[in-house]
Formats: C-alpha cells, sequence, structure tokens
C-alpha cells in the first residue's frame, strides 16, 4: 500500500500541477505579473521579459493537493497511523510542510515587491534573512518538540557524530544557505524543477528505504510538482516559478533531509546548489580580491555556461545528470552508514 501512495503521490501532483497553468497562467497574465529582466546578464535574456511569474504557485497547489490525498488515502487504510512512531512520522511530515510554505511566503513578499516596483530589487537581503531566520527557528523548535530533531549526524570517516551545542548555528547556516541556493538556481528556463525534479525522487527513495513513509510521500509529491510545471516551463518558458516557487523548493529540499534525519545528504543531492552557490562567492570574493578580475564570465555558474555558448537545454540535462550522480552517491553513502 505504502508504494502505491508514493505511485498516487506523485501521479496526482504532476497532473494537478500541469493540469493548473491553463487558469493560473492566464490569471498571472492579466495581473501583469510579469518577469522584470535584470540590466546585467547575457543580452538575450531580454526577450523573456513580461514573461509571467510566481508560477510556483501551480506546483505549490499540485504537491499540496496530492500530499493531502495520500496522507487521507493512509488514514483510511492505516488504523494505527496516528499512534507511536506513526504518528510522530505523520506529524514531521506537517511540520516539513508549513516550513516550506513559510519559505515560500518570503519569496511570495520578494515576488511581490518585484510586480508592485517592476525591478529586480524586491525584499532586501537584510529583511529576507531575517524572515528566513523567523521559519528556521520555528521549523528546528517545532522538530525539537515533536522528538525527532537530533544533534547527532553520520559522516564520513568519523561516523556518527555528535555537534552538540554547535549543531543549531550550523543547522541556521545550512538550512538558509541552501533556501538560497535554490533559489539561485532558478535562472534559466527548466533548469531549477529539472534539478530538483532528480533531488526530489532521490529523497523519496531514501525516506522510504529508511522506513520514512511520510517523508517518501512528501518527496514524490514534489517531484510530481517539478515534472508537471516542467510542462510550462522547460524552454522556452511560458511561466517562471519566481521566488515563491524557488523558495518553496529550497524548502522542500532541505525539510526532506532534516526530516529522515539525515541533513548531510544535502552535499550530495544538492550538489547542484552547492555549485551554484560557490561559484557567486568564489566570484565575488576573486572580484574583490584582485579589483576588477573574474574566474567566471558570469556568475550563478549556469550563466557561464551560456556565455560559454551552451544551449539552455543543454545546461538543464547536465545539471540534471550531475544531480543525478549525487542521488546515487547519496544511495552508496546511506547504504554504508
Amino acid at each position: 500500500m505504502a508504494r502505491m501512495v508514493l505511485v498516487i503521490a506523485a501521479l496526482l501532483s504532476l497532473i494537478v500541477t500541469a493540469l493548473s497553468g491553463f487558469f493560473i497562467l492566464p490569471w498571472l497574465k492579466r495581473l501583469h505579473y510579469g518577469q522584470t529582466i535584470k540590466e546585467v546578464g547575457p543580452t538575450w535574456h531580454n526577450k523573456k521579459q513580461g514573461t509571467p511569474m510566481m508560477g510556483g504557485l501551480m506546483f505549490i497547489l499540485g504537491s499540496v493537493t496530492a500530499i493531502a490525498v495520500a496522507f487521507g488515502t493512509l488514514a483510511v487504510t492505516q488504523q494505527d497511523l496516528f499512534t507511536g512512531l506513526q504518528a510522530q512520522q505523520c506529524a514531521v511530515l506537517f511540520i516539513s510542510l508549513l516550513a516550506t510554505a513559510g519559505f515560500s511566503f518570503v519569496g511570495f513578499v520578494d515576488d511581490y515587491l518585484k510586480v508592485v516596483h517592476k525591478q529586480n530589487l524586491g525584499l532586501s537581503a537584510r529583511y529576507k534573512i531575517v524572515m528566513q531566520v523567523v521559519v528556521t527557528t520555528a521549523y528546528l523548535a517545532a522538530l525539537q518538540l515533536n522528538g525527532t530533531l537530533s544533534t547527532v549526524v553520520s559522516l564520513p570517516v568519523l561516523g556518527r557524530f555528535d555537534f552538540g551545542i554547535a549543531f543549531d548555528p550550523l543547522a541556521y547556516l545550512v538550512i538558509i544557505g541552501f533556501v538560497n541556493a535554490v533559489n539561485l538556481t532558478d535562472g534559466l528556463d527548466g533548469l531549477c524543477s529539472s534539478v530538483t525534479f532528480v533531488a526530489m525522487l532521490g529523497y523519496m527513495t531514501i525516506a522510504t528505504l529508511l522506513g520514512y513513509y511520510m517523508m517518501g510521500i512528501f518527496g514524490a509529491a514534489m517531484a510530481g510538482g517539478c515534472a508537471g510545471f516542467l510542462f510550462w516551463n522547460f524552454y522556452p518558458a511560458k511561466v517562471f516559478m519566481g521566488d515563491t516557487g524557488s523558495m518553496f523548493l529550497g524548502g522542500a529540499v532541505v525539510t526532506a533531509a532534516f526530516g529522515i534525519g539525515r541533513p548531510e545528504l544535502l552535499f550530495l543531492l544538492g550538489i547542484i546548489y552547492l555549485i551554484e552557490a560557490g561559484s557567486v562567492m568564489l566570484q565575488v570574493s576573486y572580484f574583490k580580491l584582485t579589483h576588477g578580475k573574474r574566474i567566471f564570465k558570469m556568475s550563478p555558474i549556469h550563466h557561464h555556461f551560456e556565455l560559454c555558448g551552451w544551449s539552455e537545454v543543454r545546461i538543464d540535462g547536465t545539471f540534471a545528470f550531475i544531480t543525478l550522480v549525487g542521488v546515487l552517491l547519496g544511495f552508496v553513502y546511506v547504504y554504508l552508514n
């Protein structure tokens, strides 16, 4: 039954997300929620000016609907769903979903300001971080109250290591860092959704193998939502997910890892997010140290490859494949640990 529920979650999320575009996209167009393209960047991106943004509402609707239906199906078929360990897992699922929605709200505020002011500035970095800290605090506190937050993490060579009081500050850095890294990945048609599709399939499989069936449903629904969104977002994109969508996916990526008690998997399944964020940090640091020199033609690194002549489709495929390699390494890592 558990496997069937995963299939239901994935397919329903895909279908609802894909079909929702037929009414959400016209609605966004009527509201004139169009993307303002940055003054800096590949010049050919100017043709994307005015493409509807906040399309992430599509996979938010699809994934939430799928999780609700899948959970309801389990509630009807399993009488012990709300007892013992099962109850804890149910709580983790809803805590994860609420935290993901919280990060999405931060993105929504950012998108709203961009739309109102018709510029890319949006929410200032200071206020964005403050809001993300609030969401992260609530998330970690909820996991702690649920008894499912551990300071012990499995590490290569070292084995299971207890970070003690250092865990919380590290958790804040990892969670907020990855949420923003996923946001940085949303720079090309279909890039963030295709990469996250592969990553969430990995989380779904690993969560299920480790016995975290509720988080397996979470991963299945998120993967299905990304697949359904690609119908609208793959090159040439008819709609962009906006920060509303990218921060929702960022929240999903981090809560999927913390929800199964394996936050270290972020560094394997989220390898592309690390590369994207790392390219920005390297570029900025090198630029300042050398007074104007650059390592990459442009950062995040997907723009570097664009300027090297790669098509958006090629970049999407390559980055998704690298994510798949990270997922396979994640399987090996979990098996060995």
